[in-house]
């Protein structure tokens, strides 16, 4: 199994939301170096601000398309988080910005790392694969349903990895995650960005807007929790395969509202629109093979999470008042 002892870990996105807790995972454990590379589009420098002291760390600022970049940075490295991407609203919005980020600069990385001999990649996929729900929960036999161009993005990550792991030998996991959220999370995602959308209705005294009748249902998962799945995955002996990063509980909407009401206190009550389109409308992943391959349960349940989220918002509010105010 891999061992990331005195190791050298290139994290390509790792000022994101996900990828600066993964960076803060990984300097938990006895690495000798952790190389960022970030272009800082929505990652941020002081998502790494806890652990900006540790002298392992060494922050880049760059885009994984530049190729002279990541082969510079690859030299060396043992092995690869690959978090970086274009998400939902740009690939509607940018098709060809996704397939230039999400496919060409993902295969350009892959390639980096097969050349300088990287020992393993994992590589943070999507539920986004598997589209709407066949059946619940989703294991990850469940079909490509996905009819994004997010989703189609992250099957062709996926699909590269394994014929490069068939082709070279190149070891990777690629982490399906479920519904991601938690400190430092985006104002702007897709779907977690119900949890800001109604903390600010909150905030401003207005009833949150819950779209459609509040029963969709989705696998919320702790970034926390994801971030440990990312180590638990690369130290496995895992390898050519694809992992559901969830909880396997599914939440709806209309739960997650009354939640963030309760934790807030607040006696608002939500209103209802039909009016609005929705990409996917239940989505609950099995966290069976997960928890066989890398030993992932996850630890932080949603009442739990949600309140540290809360937490969070609170301090980044009182610290960044007039960005909240925008």
């Amino acid at each position: 199994m891999p061992q990331l002892d005195n190791s050298r870990v290139l994290v390509v996105g790792g000022a994101g939301f996900i990828g600066s807790h993964v960076v803060e995972a990984l300097l938990a454990e006895p690495v000798r170096e952790v190389i960022v590379l970030d272009n800082f589009v929505r990652g941020s420098r002081e998502n790494l601000k806890a652990v900006e002291p540790d002298p392992r760390l060494t922050v880049v600022a760059g885009t994984m398309l530049d190729t002279e970049l990541v082969a510079e940075l690859m030299a060396g490295t043992d092995y690869v988080f690959l978090l970086a991407a274009v998400w939902l609203w740009e690939c509607v919005n940018r098709p060809e910005e996704a397939i230039g980020v999400n496919v060409v600069g993902t295969f350009g990385v892959i390639e980096a790392a097969r050349a300088a001999g990287v020992k393993k990649i994992v590589y943070s996929s999507s539920a986004s694969v598997y589209g709407d729900a066949l059946e619940v929960p989703m294991t990850e036999d469940h079909p490509f349903n996905n009819r994004t161009m997010y989703g189609a993005t992250k099957i062709a990550g996926e699909q590269i990895l394994r014929a490069y792991h068939e082709q070279h030998g190149l070891d990777y996991v690629g982490l399906r995650y479920m519904n991601v959220y938690g400190p430092r999370m985006d104002y702007s995602g897709t779907y977690v960005s119900v949890i800001m959308k109604v903390l600010d209705k909150i905030d401003a005294g207005e009833q949150p807007v819950i779209f459609g009748d509040g029963t969709q249902t989705y696998d919320f998962v702790h970034v926390g929790d994801v971030a440990r799945a990312n180590v638990l995955a690369m130290k496995s002996g895992a390898t050519d395969v694809n992992l559901n990063v969830g909880t396997g509980v599914a939440t709806t909407i209309r739960e997650l509202v009354d939640k963030l009401l309760e934790i807030t206190g607040s006696g608002l009550e939500p209103i209802f629109r039909a009016d609005e389109p929705m990409f996917v409308t239940h989505r609950v992943g099995s966290t069976a093979l997960a928890e066989e391959l890398i030993e992932l349960r996850h630890a932080i349940d949603v009442d739990d999470g949600l309140r540290s989220v809360v937490e969070w918002r609170a301090r980044d509010q009182a610290r960044h008042p007039r960005a909240h105010a925008a």
